[in-house]
């Protein structure tokens, strides 16, 4: 655990004990290739449903998904995301849950029966996980290495190809409309596991060993926040109190504990994927960050408020605990001081302000 670790050894922590080997990583990315690949080409040819078509397989976003963005760790957890030819609406997901079923019965009959052909020439062992519930969302399955303990956890998602052939621009604003109009609030969040995944990925280096190490603290007990929300509140204490490539891990980690403690404090967003410009995505928005803090939105999918889970408060204890410890102090004894940030981001909503836009470098309140 890194409570017992000393400040200045954090960086050694996470680079000899958090992240995964490489030659495991470049082993797994060539086995999800093949398997995205036999999902792509293959699963559906003689499916009961005529016309079954997968448009694209993604892997390594999603909240909690990391293999694709740099923030991997050892037996961490991944998504693969089937973009459907059936699914051509956000509801198609919530409705057809037969559908669903019967595309998740036959993928796994389909890909145990492939994988037990080729296994010879894996380099690693895949396992099926059987679900607890009767008729579970994913489909589960484990790759593990057969020479050391590293695996990783893979969930395989149906999802509505929302964004289509993804640029790397500003998505159409239309296809956020289509999904406030649903009336929903992140449920359909796989549907964005590219951009998801995009704002991690272009991070630092530094930046990703970071969440790496936030993730550690966070797994070492359950019932807690989304992972995904400590991801960004990581991204966020980073953009706010350094942002330099180069900075010292200790008071990265220190800032985080900070927010974590002052939750109730916590509004903040980004405008990477949608804005304000839109008058229906404008009135949305000032009503999710009017919403009781915290507020964490998910800078892809802008229902999806990762503030609004339970756990806060507890998660909030553990981090007092911990500013205590060895890991948040210096050589000297005394306490690593977190970052200057802001709690608050300015928000542009007429239930605040007025119509006035006020920039969210004002300092609305600081953390220390």
């Amino acid at each position: 655990t890194c409570h017992s670790l000393h400040s200045w050894r954090l960086d050694y922590f996470c680079s000899q004990h958090l992240q995964p080997q490489e030659e495991f990583l470049q082993q797994a990315s060539r086995a999800v290739d093949r398997i995205c690949d036999f999902l792509k080409t293959r699963c559906f040819q003689d499916a009961p449903q005529p016309g079954i078509k997968v448009l694209r397989v993604r892997s390594g976003g999603g909240r909690g998904g990391s293999l694709g963005k740099g923030t991997s760790m050892k037996n961490g957890k991944t998504d693969l995301e089937l973009f459907l030819n059936i699914f051509n609406l956000y509801r198609d997901l919530s409705k057809d849950t037969q559908t669903r079923n019967r595309i998740r019965r036959g993928s796994l009959r389909k890909i145990v029966r492939w994988f037990s052909e080729c296994k010879e020439n894996m380099s690693l062992e895949l396992i099926f996980e059987k679900s607890k519930w009767s008729n579970p969302r994913v489909l589960q399955f484990k790759l593990r290495s057969k020479k050391t303990e590293d695996f990783i956890d893979f969930d395989v998602l149906p999802a509505y190809d929302a964004l289509g052939h993804y640029d790397g621009s500003m998505p159409n604003p239309q296809i956020y409309v289509d999904l406030i109009r649903t009336g929903k609030s992140g449920e359909f969040s796989p549907c964005f596991t590219e951009l998801q995944k995009d704002f991690i990925k272009d991070q630092p280096t530094k930046l990703k060993s970071l969440i790496c190490l936030v993730k550690h603290w966070y797994n070492e007990e359950k019932s807690f926040p989304p992972k995904y929300a400590l991801e960004l509140l990581t991204v966020y204490a980073w953009e706010q109190g350094s942002g330099k490539t180069v900075f010292n891990t200790a008071e990265g980690f220190r800032t985080v504990l900070w927010l974590i403690e002052h939750y109730k404090e916590i509004r903040i967003y980004w405008t990477e994927y949608y804005d304000f410009q839109n008058e229906i995505i404008k009135q949305y928005l000032q009503k999710q960050l009017c919403k009781t803090r915290p507020v964490i939105l998910d800078p892809a999918d802008p229902t999806a408020n990762l503030g609004e889970a339970e756990g806060w408060d507890r998660l909030a204890e553990k981090a007092r605990c911990y500013a205590s410890m060895n890991c948040c102090q210096k050589r000297d004894g005394s306490v690593v001081e977190p970052w200057d940030v802001l709690t608050l981001l300015a928000v542009w909503s007429s239930i605040l302000i007025g119509s006035r836009l006020i920039q969210p470098s004002l300092r609305l309140r600081w953390v220390k």
